[in-house]
């Protein structure tokens, strides 16, 4: 036998290198379920003119279907911390993911909006349960070493998904029709099941959480002030994005074959935004957040003055999703340096109060968009930003907070 076959025949039987290929396979599935409850969240707003015209209600109505699972997901994300103490992670997670893979069938058959909204409340207890579950889970299945790189790759999940969900329905269901879009989300989703219950090892409940010790978490400054920069950014701009296929169609004059390849662009500007914030913020997450803040509001104010212009809507477009491709991975690197001793509850207050924002925004813009329009909606969404902004430039102006969080805020 040759050294090199000897050599490749060793490494497939040795223990640890296996062990490590598995993790890092059990990482990946991880990551993958992150993506699936995400892209499932944002799936309707690439998708909200077919849906609201098949289904025969006003656009505003149709921003309902963001609205009702990120308020049970803001619920459930604290709730299923707390509640779940006993449960195995794996059975756990895979359990949501079957709920997960139920809810994006049933909104693929949805005969009427009241119906799909039904669907879309699992998808909201789904969001809460695997989003919060999944920030715990790096730590135990990969060695210390490695879990900075993993934990980048589960929240990877979340970033992508929060920046190619829309183009991707959008994509499919301009090929196939939204229900089509759908369905192919509930094929995904079981593929993410089998994976997840295949790769990840056992993973036995960790030292229950109480409601007593989560709650003891907001007496932290940091995490406070990390939650109010949260609600607010994410607010303002899911009041914009949640009605993004109108504007570019209806403000813009872009015709249905353009959605689609601007929406990817959108995407993949998020993609590089969200690796391009993720490297600073992990020094610097106080001043990547107000970088991006203020990007978003001058985006949204061009937006709203030069939208009409088709050049500028698609520039413009880009550097949103450039922008806000930053916000997940930004905020998480400030809730984890708020409360190193804590991650698992800063996670799950950060998961419930980034989904209030969702709610919040689509439900605000719900009767802006109906009495206002879309133009004067994202003028408002532009001064949502204006409250983080202001909180984050005065939290730098703090040299004794400052040096009580550490320079990593400054």
């Amino acid at each position: 036998m040759s050294r090199s076959t000897a050599s490749s025949s060793d490494s497939r039987s040795d223990p640890l290198i296996q062990t490590s290929r598995r993790a890092w396979l059990g990482v990946l599935a991880v990551g993958l379920a992150t993506f699936s409850v995400v892209t499932t969240e944002m799936l309707p707003v690439g998708l909200l003119v077919p849906i609201t015209g098949d289904l025969h209600v006003s656009v505003g109505e149709g921003g309902l279907m963001l609205f009702v699972p990120a308020i049970l997901a803001a619920l459930f994300a604290p709730l299923v911390v707390v509640g779940a103490k006993g449960a195995d992670r794996r059975w756990l997670l895979c359990g949501l993911l079957a709920m997960l893979t139920a809810a994006n069938l049933a909104s693929a058959l949805a005969p009427s909006m009241p119906w799909l909204l039904g669907a879309r409340m699992l998808v909201g207890i789904c969001i809460g349960g695997i989003w919060a579950i999944a920030g715990g889970l790096a730590g135990r299945i990969v060695p210390p070493q490695s879990v900075g790189t993993a934990t980048a790759i589960i929240f990877g999940g979340v970033a992508v998904a929060s920046v190619l969900g829309v183009p991707l329905g959008a994509f499919i269901g301009d090929l196939a029709g939204w229900r089509a879009a759908f369905g192919a989300m509930a094929a995904g989703c079981a593929a993410v099941l089998l994976l997840v219950a295949l790769a990840l090892p056992p993973l036995p409940a960790p030292r229950s959480l109480s409601a007593r010790q989560l709650a003891a978490q907001l007496a932290n400054p940091a995490v406070r002030l990390g939650l109010a920069i949260t609600l607010f950014l994410v607010a303002g701009h899911f009041m914009a994005y949640t009605f993004v296929r109108p504007l570019l169609q209806s403000h813009a004059g872009f015709g249905q074959p353009w959605i689609g390849p601007l929406l990817f662009a959108y995407g993949a500007a998020g993609v590089a935004g969200n690796f391009v914030a993720g490297e600073a913020a992990a020094r610097q997450p106080g001043r990547v957040l107000l970088t991006i803040t203020l990007a978003l509001l001058l985006t949204l104010a061009l937006l709203a003055a030069l939208g009409h212009l088709r050049f500028a809507s698609g520039g413009l477009l880009v550097a949103w999703g450039l922008a806000y491709g930053g916000v997940s991975v930004s905020l998480q690197a400030w809730m984890m340096r708020a409360a190193p001793g804590a991650v698992e509850a800063a996670t799950a207050l950060f998961v419930a109060m980034f989904n209030l924002g969702i709610a919040a925004g689509s439900l605000l813009g719900v009767p802006s968009v109906d009495a206002l329009g879309l133009r004067a909606n994202l003028w408002l969404a532009a001064a949502c930003m204006l409250l983080p902004a202001g909180a984050l430039w005065w939290w730098r102006q703090q040299p004794a907070r400052a040096r009580e969080a550490g320079s990593a805020f400054r």
